[in-house]
């Protein structure tokens, strides 16, 4: 008779994606692969939260022995003060991404930055960060602007619905940032080297980002944090004027690899086999 297994060997790693909305969230097919790959007992699934239930649902985590979560929109920043303990680079872009749980304590990594840029490298490696302009000022976007400061890039353009918003992001950096109003998002774009959507606008269930390409320099990289749909109409308006452009996928990618490894203790990658059957589930 074969032995009983052990209480460990029987336990289901546990980790899960919060947002509001998440059902567009291809991160469980992605986490389900590594998961498979590797032969790892767990589970990762998505929870509908939010931001006036994230710290209950937070709390959760513990309670129901979770490894620990992703966050996306709009909880990144909210997550902040809600941590016991933060990464370095959450602590300089002031967004969560991960979330770990250790000894009934909430541990907070942000690796949005570093998916961002590893994708950016992998698809568009001529890129130029002359200057960047930034649609949107929120969590991802700080990231990204953490990121792109730590490889030696200086000159930010902020567009965002609310101007105060976008000072304040500029201030907190320390960037002497050109800001526009949205009103006047179409010029922002002269002189251009990259331009970077980092708003829900475009995707899936949500509003078109209407912004016209007219100024844009032909050989600025134009980019889309959005995976779903994998080209957004930014992008294809892009493509088709001749720019460069990189969408969302690689960075969900590059960003999952730091939380499933901390929560399933497996270091992962990407691979033309995943990018492949990623690509085809945002179709």
């Amino acid at each position: 008779m074969p032995d009983k297994k052990t209480k460990d060997e029987e336990k289901i790693l546990k980790a899960c994606v919060m947002g509001w909305p998440i059902d567009h969230s291809l991160s469980p097919k992605l986490h389900g692969w590594w998961l498979n790959k590797h032969g790892i007992n767990g589970s990762y699934t998505t929870q509908s939260v939010t931001s006036a239930k994230l710290q209950d649902a937070l709390s959760a985590l513990i309670d129901e022995d979770f490894a620990g979560c992703n966050l996306t929109v709009p909880l990144k920043e909210d997550a902040l003060p809600l941590m016991d303990m933060l990464d370095d680079v959450c602590l300089a872009s002031g967004a969560v991404n991960t979330v770990v749980v250790k000894n009934g304590k909430l541990k907070g990594f942000d690796s949005d930055g570093f998916g961002f840029l590893e994708n950016l490298k992998a698809q568009q490696p001529k890129w130029s960060g002359k200057r960047v302009v930034m649609i949107g000022t929120g969590g991802a976007s700080r990231s990204i602007i953490a990121a792109l400061k730590s490889v030696g890039v200086e000159n930010f353009v902020l567009v965002n619905r609310t101007r105060g918003r976008a000072e304040s992001v500029a201030e907190s950096f320390g960037l002497k940032a050109d800001i526009y109003d949205w009103a006047h998002r179409a010029d922002a774009l002269k002189d251009a080297t990259m331009l970077i959507n980092c708003t829900s606008l475009g995707m899936v269930g949500q509003d078109h980002l209407d912004l016209p390409l007219t100024h844009l320099p032909q050989q600025a990289v134009v980019c889309d944090l959005i995976y779903r749909p994998l080209m957004t109409p930014l992008l294809l308006q892009a493509e088709q004027r001749g720019n460069p452009v990189l969408d969302g996928m690689g960075m969900l990618i590059h960003q999952a690899r730091l939380g499933f490894e901390k929560w399933f203790g497996q270091k992962v990658t990407t691979s033309p086999e995943l990018e492949t059957y990623m690509k085809n589930l945002a179709a």
